[in-house]
């Protein structure tokens, strides 16, 4: 099981960084026993298993208003004694602060006179979308990922010609990954995300749809670079062809790169997983590109069954491993951590469904959307069907965070409620990336 130290043989430039003047937040301790909660648990409901993953945080509409006082997320943001809460703090009482691991883990008292605070990124939320702010990423930490992810980008893998540079960093992946891991202990495990999340774009821009990609022959293309993340296996002759395919194109550099660095710092156990949902991914590239051949408008429910699997799932799978610890592999398999996991890819894939409607409407060719599958199989103008789009995020992330605290409450071990938090806190942060990248997204015009 990785701790949350240095991340095996890294080459020079991926040494661990000093601390920021930001302290990190407290590291859970995976090995360390279960705290013994004091009474019988009551069942935490979704709005108290919320209340203890989301700090109150207000995002304001510019121009910000004067003296704005932070607005919980939910009813309950003040319900400090729920079930979850107390199994997250540990026990209380005379003669168990030896006990608490949140208490031995507190970062240290800050100084007297605090830097001022970052003031909010720009963008704005879907109106009627529900979703739970974020704090502003640390900008040390987003300053540092997003230098490094570009040397290796332009040095490494050489992934990008120089006139889409602009384009890479619009992108903005160092606040996107910074926002989404705030567990990570270091810039290096930050890095282990940042390069699979660069990776996965440039398959899906260079062989699917921005930068030369198309459905024709798209089977062939994904089959041959995804042996760069599950290696062939094959005799001596064969070998060494196979071998120099990977360096061929910009997208299998980039797989094959990013996946060495994550197995070197995951377990055998992690690296297979994110395989399996690599897979998963590249199943769903091959349906919208079948039907992108046939002119084929799928049902709702069809087009929700294809963003099942083409979705962000393989990001917030590794939250254990970005975070220096593992969920076993018993436990990620359970059918109900199963569920939070593919509810969790559902609610965030269809937010970028809704941030990038207009983006893709001014694209040459049709892109199909949840807002354009909607429209035309039930027959709604384009701000009805947009807006019933909306209301099936909401269903879905509400069904995401029920699920969420029945896990949480069926099986309270350490590992699972910090990788559910860390599930959370990715969905959070992959909102709030999308509303701030105003460089790619913009809103339509319904309200």
């Amino acid at each position: 099981m990785p701790d949350s130290g240095p991340l095996g043989s890294s080459p020079p430039e991926q040494r661990p960084t000093p601390p920021t003047a930001v302290p990190d937040a407290p590291i859970a301790v995976p090995d360390a026993p279960a705290p013994v909660v004091p009474g019988p648990p009551a069942r935490p409901t979704a709005r108290h298993f919320l209340a203890a993953l989301h700090p109150p945080v207000t995002i304001p509409d510019p121009p910000p208003p004067p003296a704005a006082a932070p607005v919980p997320d939910t009813p309950d943001a003040a319900g400090a004694g729920s079930a979850l809460q107390r199994i997250l703090r540990g026990p209380t009482g005379p003669g168990t602060v030896s006990l608490s691991v949140a208490e031995r883990f507190q970062p240290p008292l800050p100084d007297p006179e605090p830097p001022a605070p970052v003031p909010p990124a720009e963008g704005r939320a879907v109106p009627g979308l529900y979703y739970h702010p974020v704090p502003e990423p640390d900008p040390v930490r987003v300053e540092e990922v997003s230098r490094r992810i570009k040397h290796w980008a332009e040095d490494e893998v050489q992934l990008y010609p120089e006139e889409w540079e602009k384009q890479f960093d619009g992108f903005s992946v160092g606040r996107y990954m910074v926002a989404c891991h705030p567990d990570a202990p270091t810039v290096d495990h930050l890095m282990l995300a940042t390069r699979l999340m660069v990776a996965e774009n440039a398959v899906d821009d260079c062989y699917c749809e921005d930068h030369g990609g198309s459905p024709v022959g798209l089977g062939g293309r994904l089959l041959l670079a995804h042996t760069a993340i599950d290696h062939f296996h094959t005799t001596a002759e064969y070998a060494p062809a196979w071998l120099e395919s990977l360096g061929s194109d910009a997208p299998r550099r980039a797989y094959r790169s990013a996946m060495d660095y994550f197995v070197r710092a995951a377990t055998p156990s992690q690296s297979d997983r994110y395989r399996h949902d690599m897979a998963r991914l590249h199943l769903g590239y091959l349906a919208e590109a079948a039907w992108a051949q046939t002119g084929h408008v799928p049902e709702v429910w069809e087009y929700l069954a294809m963003r099942q699997f083409n979705n962000f799932r393989p990001c917030p799978t590794i939250t254990d491993t970005v975070g220096g610890y593992e969920l076993p592999a018993d436990l990620h398999a359970r059918p109900d951590m199963q569920r939070v996991i593919a509810l969790a890819g559902n609610a965030t894939t269809i937010v970028n469904d809704l941030y990038s409607y207009t983006k893709e409407l001014n694209s040459p060719g049709r892109h199909l959307n949840l807002p354009v599958v909607i429209a035309e199989r039930e027959q709604r103008s384009e701000r009805d069907a947009y807006l019933k789009a909306v209301e099936v995020h909401n269903e879905l992330q509400h069904a995401f965070e029920a699920a969420a605290a029945d896990l949480a409450a069926d099986c309270p071990l350490p590992p699972v409620l910090r990788f559910l938090k860390g599930v959370a806190a990715w969905v959070d942060g992959n909102h709030d990336w999308h509303r701030t990248n105003t460089y790619r997204y913009s809103l339509p015009d319904f309200w």
